[in-house]
């Protein structure tokens, strides 16, 4: 039962790769101006690799009850007392995840960033610079003053 439980540690581990390495790749994407374009992909991407690593999770979790104990980090951690491969495997999760972790703050943020850059330089285009005055209007021409 525990080489199963290895080998969902070891598919957990590259999926969890495979996620940082497609956060790379979107830091690229919004980070360059044509990148934009590719970022469809990416979420559709991550939404599969998400999806895998909760079924990986569950069956570790299976695992782990198959073994009489609890599911989640103590129960993973319990596994790990006494048995290296588990052990070092389980850091390497930790590890990778911790990066990915950190890479998608990352990306949360430049995200947000990116936002309320937009949303400031739509709010100046539609006049809401305070003084009431509109810089275009709807139709995106600038107003007749008093004519």
């Amino acid at each position: 039962m525990k080489d199963a439980l290895l080998a969902t540690l070891i598919d957990e581990h590259a999926t969890v790769e495979a996620f940082a390495s497609l956060l790379a790749y979107e830091e690229k994407a919004l980070v360059s101006a044509d990148g934009m374009e590719a970022l469809p992909q990416i979420v559709e991407q991550k939404t599969t690799l998400t999806q895998r690593l909760a079924g990986l999770e569950k069956a570790r979790d299976a695992q782990l009850a198959g073994l009489g104990l609890p599911g989640g980090r103590k129960g993973i951690e319990m596994a790990c007392d006494g048995d290296t491969r588990l052990a070092s495997q389980w850091a390497l999760l930790k590890g990778s995840t911790e990066r990915a972790r950190r890479k998608n703050l990352t990306i949360g943020m430049m995200i947000r960033t990116r936002m309320e850059h937009n949303r400031r330089a739509l709010s100046i285009l539609r006049g809401e610079t305070g003084n009431g005055a509109m810089l275009y209007g709807p139709d995106g021409r600038l107003p007749a003053f008093g004519l």
